[in-house]
This record gives structure tokens, C-alpha cells and sequence, in this order.
């Protein structure tokens, strides 16, 4: 790889972790302009899930948009992401880039596609495997230190196991952002309780938390709440119970802190929550009943 290249991969990595990557969303019109490098423009994000800048020899990306035309999927049983090739060429030139970045062992980027227009950024990410009977690579996520590591950290003995802990981290965050896209979408992008509209600011709260094996990422079990709410609901500050009725706990309906207090919380007792028009996505009754008796334990 020549030197600007491997340069200019490394500097698209700090240029997103300035952006907040990979906590915090990016847009595609931020991540297709890109950064200046010694006077040439570096965009991140293509027309194509795979994506080599101009002058570029080996691609610099990759990208899933979910229910999209190509059936990207994680594979559980070995921590590793099963991404599409470009159609069903194997020697399409796009192929043949990540086949090549997997030879020589580079790091590229990975974008998921949380809604039309925002990505979350995952970094660096490693093609190693290909299944082409499957019309697939296999690709892994590494640490971002592994990239200043003394040695080769690409082959070192606990690489394997560092990639495979990396990558199930990674996993687990993105089908949590899946889970926020549709519960969000569910609600049509209001908070269930104060119905504020700043998506940005708005969570997807597991009615029975995603610790428990019960507690599937579906749309009825979850609700759309805003940071605040989201975080006084999972403390059991208040419930909601099987009519989609707020129930406040008592000691929080006896206290005097402000004005926040009596409008984020003490004025929701008794309310009904705004709901999904689907009721198929509207929050499982028994769910519900579930958590409330929780919240009774708790307070």
C-alpha cells in the first residue's frame, strides 16, 4: 500500500473518532464530503456499500443498509459479519478490492446504516474470509490500538480472541440501533410520555430488559422515550402499566426539586402514553404486567 493511502486510512480513523465514532451517528452528506489530505479530497462513503476513493488501490469502506438489496448478516456462532459481495461477479472489481484488502491484511471501515441519512462508523474492520459458494466475505473487528501496536497485532496468538470480543461488542451495538430505528419509527419519532420530537434525543427503552433471555428486540417491547424518560423509566422512577397508564412512584410524586421535576415526571401520573398506530407494535400487555410488578418490588 503506498504511503498516502495507508495515511490517509489512518487519518479517516481520527477524523471520525473527532466526530464522536463510533458512540455518536453520522450523516451521508458528512461522510461523502469527507477531509482534505495534503490538498485532496477524502470522502468516506460511496454510491456503492463498497467503496474506494479515486486513486485509491484498495478500498477504503464498507456498508449495510438493513432490508436493503444484499443480505449482510452477523453470524453469531463465530463473531463475524457475513457481508454481500457486489452482485454475483467474483472478479467485479469491488470484489476483487476487498479480496485483496483480506491478502494484505487492511483495515477499513464500516458503516451501518441506522435510518436513511445516518450511519454508525465501526473501525477498523478486517476482511478474514471469503465463502464463495455463498457469494460472501467474512469480516472482523479489531481494536483501534492494534493499529499502534509494536508488534503485528494482525497476527499475534490472542488476535482471534480480540476480534471475536470486538466483534460481538460491535454486534450487539448495532442490533441495539436497529431496535432504536424501529421502535423510533414506531413512534413516529415522539416520545411516548412528553411526545418531544428531537429524534436525536430520542431512546428505544426495553420494557423487559435485554438482559433477560426473554427480552427480544421487538418493537411491543419496547417504547420510544426521551433521554430523560428513557433513563427515570429503566430506574423505576415510574411505569407504565397494561392500560398504557404512567404510574409514578410515590416518594418521586412527595418531592420538591424545581420545575423540571414536576413537569418531566410528577405530571405524568396517571397520563396515557402516546402509542404505535400498528397495534401489533404497541407495548405487550403482559410485558407490562411484568414490569409493574417489578416497579411495586422496587418501590
Amino acid at each position: 500500500m503506498v504511503d498516502f493511502e495507508w495515511r490517509a486510512r489512518i487519518a479517516a480513523f481520527d477524523w471520525l473518532a473527532d466526530l464522536g465514532a463510533p458512540a455518536s451517528e453520522l450523516t451521508r452528506e458528512t461522510l461523502t464530503r469527507g477531509f482534505d489530505l495534503d490538498g485532496r479530497r477524502i470522502a468516506l462513503l460511496g454510491p456503492q456499500g463498497i467503496w474506494k476513493p479515486a486513486g485509491f488501490q484498495l478500498p477504503l469502506s464498507i456498508a449495510t443498509i438493513p432490508s436493503g438489496p444484499y443480505s449482510d448478516r452477523w453470524d453469531a456462532a463465530s463473531n463475524r459479519l457475513r457481508y454481500s459481495y457486489r452482485g454475483t461477479n467474483l472478479n467485479h472489481r469491488d470484489n476483487v478490492g476487498l479480496r485483496l484488502a483480506s491478502t494484505h491484511k487492511t483495515p477499513l471501515i464500516y458503516f451501518f446504516r441506522t435510518e436513511p441519512g445516518h450511519y454508525l462508523a465501526t473501525f477498523p474492520v478486517y476482511v478474514v474470509g471469503e465463502d464463495r459458494g455463498d457469494l460472501a466475505f467474512w469480516v472482523q473487528v479489531d481494536e483501534l490500538w492494534s493499529l499502534t501496536a509494536p508488534a503485528d497485532a494482525a497476527v499475534t496468538p490472542d488476535a482471534p480472541l480480540r476480534r471475536a470480543y470486538a466483534t460481538r461488542v460491535v454486534r450487539q451495538r448495532l442490533f441495539q440501533a436497529e431496535f432504536r430505528r424501529r421502535v423510533v419509527g414506531a413512534y413516529r419519532s415522539r416520545c411516548a410520555l412528553c411526545q418531544l420530537r428531537h429524534r436525536e434525543l430520542l431512546d428505544a427503552a426495553h420494557i423487559t430488559t435485554d438482559s433477560d433471555p426473554s427480552g427480544e428486540p421487538l418493537v411491543s417491547n419496547g417504547m420510544a422515550l426521551c433521554k430523560l424518560h428513557h433513563a427515570a423509566f429503566d430506574q423505576f422512577f415510574f411505569t407504565v402499566d397494561p392500560s398504557y397508564t404512567v404510574v409514578v412512584r410515590p416518594s418521586i410524586l412527595r418531592e420538591t426539586d424545581g420545575p423540571m421535576l414536576v413537569i418531566g415526571l410528577q405530571r405524568i401520573q396517571g397520563q396515557k402514553i402516546f402509542l404505535p398506530s400498528d397495534p401489533g407494535q404497541q407495548p405487550n400487555r403482559e410485558r407490562l404486567e411484568q414490569r409493574l410488578a417489578a416497579f411495586r418490588a422496587a418501590t
